[in-house]
């Protein structure tokens, strides 16, 4: 994806922009997101699938807002289509792990235990790990 870069500059902005987005995921899953987006966003029909929207418009805001002070606070340049497909990554694939099927048949089909799924934190893990995963393939985009 980059050109060799011997200064080590990629990585560095690649670091920069992975934890910008990185801080960004936890503020937006854990602080904004609204109960009734939680409670909501994995229900079947219409009513799941705007909370699941709304909460990944507002997810995706914060992590606009997270990378515009990175580049206010730091002066650092990133190429606005990179950002714009890196952002678009992250958020297509939030909203797929968010609406809880798509994870789920996942995990089923990979032969996670369903007693570790329902108890004990595993589709909270599977989901986080899901979300991490792909911040880190936005990060990549956005640090082009």
């Amino acid at each position: 994806m980059f050109a060799p870069d011997p200064t080590g500059m990629h990585a560095a902005v690649f670091a920069a922009v992975f934890a910008a987005l990185y801080a960004a995921h936890q503020v937006a899953d854990h602080w904004v997101q609204t109960q009734h987006q939680a409670d909501c966003k994995g229900e079947p029909g219409w009513a799941g699938r705007l909370a699941c929207a709304a909460h990944v418009a507002t997810y995706t805001l914060t992590a606009a807002v997270a990378l515009a002070t990175l580049i206010l606070a730091t002066g650092l340049r990133l190429d606005g289509w990179g950002v714009g497909i890196g952002l678009t990554v992250s958020a297509v694939s939030h909203y797929i792990a968010d609406r809880r099927t798509p994870l789920r048949r996942l995990a089923e089909t990979l032969g996670k235990d369903p007693h570790w799924l329902t108890r004990g934190g595993g589709m909270y893990a599977l989901d986080q790990s899901w979300h991490i995963g792909f911040l880190f393939i936005a990060a990549l985009f956005c640090a082009v």
